[in-house]
């Protein structure tokens, strides 16, 4: 069943639910209403006995007999005793009883003729002895609220499907962007084509989840092709270092006492090397950020020194200079070293024979800097990119992903990182939120650096 079905029947059952409700409690009122209006006008006609009597009198007719009086039948009775009377239903002993002034004034529902009647029973002008009756049929009354019943009988259900009908075509037009998404939805199961459009304007509750459904497919869109465009450029890396290691395996394998087997072996291994590298870097950006770090207060400075002294064991040929500050972060310590250990590697790889690096860390910042040729204008805004080499860097060894990967670290601890251009070479800044020394969570004990 269609949610605009559902829609129009739950409208149908409350509107069905609430008048008849209201039928319930209208269909007695009235009744009770015209029950009191014809009690009312049997009281009036009974005051109203003494003009009857002096009519009746006048016209030497004797009393005793049923005339009419309006919409009412009156008949008084002098003396009168329990038993048949003229032309009316028989006199009771509490008419007696009221006659004598015994007994108060009373109602009573009573056949006579084939008919009901409604009989108010009272004694005659206040004269002991003497007693007035006043009868209606009561079907004056019940027929009205008959009528009524039948009209909300036929009101009620007339109403609810009504109502339903109504809510259906209503539903169609509130639902319409709901079939609209529906249909996108649909399309794109079909076609796997995320970059259909949506239509939702409006800002409420029905057109709200289209708009996060466009975004979502957007954002998965972008993620498919950066998926793409990673597998491609993977692919492309790949290819060389492959290419060039199975030649080197197909030489040995062909001339395996050839005097250059060493060289071909370790030109092997460096290509291995190289792939393997790769293949962690890759592995490591493919988690694009979902990986669970291990966060802890981490002691930035000494982190840098720790990368510095490494770097100076690799390449003592270029000179460091150090300016580290005391600084704490929160974060995941190894993912921080790394960041900052590629952005000095960056440098080494760049830094010309004798030339500086220049490492200093303050205030939740490293930043690294070096002499080499620098980045040009064009290159700047891509440098971050996977993959992204420039025309100079393509005849050095790496696989482009080390800034890559300082990025997204940086991006994951809610930092930042930029390139920016020296008069000789470059200088790479990374940031992350410091935390304060004298912060009470921190034990500066426990802080890793």
């Amino acid at each position: 069943m269609s949610l605009r079905a559902r829609v129009a029947i739950a409208v149908g059952v409350v509107v069905f639910c609430a008048l008849a409700a209201v039928a319930a409690v209208v269909y007695p009122a009235v009744g009770a209403d015209l029950r009191g209006k014809n009690d009312q006008s049997l009281i009036q006609a009974a005051d109203d006995a003494p003009t009857v009597a002096a009519q009746l009198k006048q016209s030497r007719t004797p009393l005793g007999q049923l005339v009419p009086f309006g919409d009412t039948e009156l008949q008084i009775l002098s003396a009168p005793a329990a038993g048949p009377t003229n032309g009316f239903v028989g006199v009771t002993s509490q008419d007696v009883r009221v006659a004598a002034g015994q007994d108060k004034p009373y109602f009573h529902d009573e056949a006579y003729g084939g008919v009901v009647y409604r009989i108010y029973t009272m004694q005659f002008d206040g004269t002991p002895g003497t007693l007035v009756r006043v009868a209606a049929p009561e079907s004056d009354a019940t027929s009205t609220q008959a009528a009524l019943g039948w009209l909300l009988a036929a009101l009620v259900p007339t109403a609810a499907v009504g109502a339903a009908v109504v809510a259906r075509l209503a539903a169609g037009r509130v639902l319409r962007p709901v079939g609209r998404l529906t249909e996108t939805v649909e399309r794109i199961r079909a076609t796997g084509d995320l970059t259909a459009p949506i239509e939702t304007p409006g800002q409420d509750e029905i057109t709200r989840p289209g708009q996060a459904f466009g975004a979502m497919t957007a954002a998965l869109d972008e993620s498919v092709g950066a998926q793409r465009r990673l597998v491609a450029d993977a692919s492309h890396e790949l290819r060389t270092p492959l290419t060039s290691l199975i030649t080197n395996l197909e030489l040995l394998a062909e001339q395996p006492d050839d005097p250059n087997a060493p060289a071909l072996v370790a030109a092997a291994l460096a290509e291995a090397g190289e792939l393997r590298v790769l293949i962690n870097d890759l592995v490591d950006l493919a988690r694009d950020g979902q990986a669970s770090f291990h966060v802890e207060d981490v002691r930035l400075d000494l982190v840098a020194q720790r990368v510095a002294a490494r770097a100076a064991d690799r390449a003592p040929g270029l000179t460091y200079e150090l300016d580290c500050r005391p600084t704490l972060v929160r974060g995941d310590p190894d993912a921080l070293e790394r960041a900052i250990g590629n952005l000095v590697d960056n440098a080494l790889k760049w830094s010309p024979p004798g030339g500086r690096v220049r490492i200093s860390a303050a205030a939740g910042t490293v930043e690294v800097s070096d002499d080499g040729p620098g980045i040009p204008a064009d290159d700047l805004p891509h440098i971050f990119d996977r993959f992204y080499r420039s025309a100079t860097a393509r005849a050095l060894p790496g696989s482009g992903l080390g800034l890559a990967i300082v990025r997204r670290i940086a991006d994951v601890h809610g930092g930042t990182v930029e390139a920016i251009p020296l008069r000789a070479g470059v200088k790479f800044r990374i940031s992350v939120p410091e935390i304060s020394v004298d912060q009470p969570a921190m034990d500066q004990t426990t802080a890793r650096g």
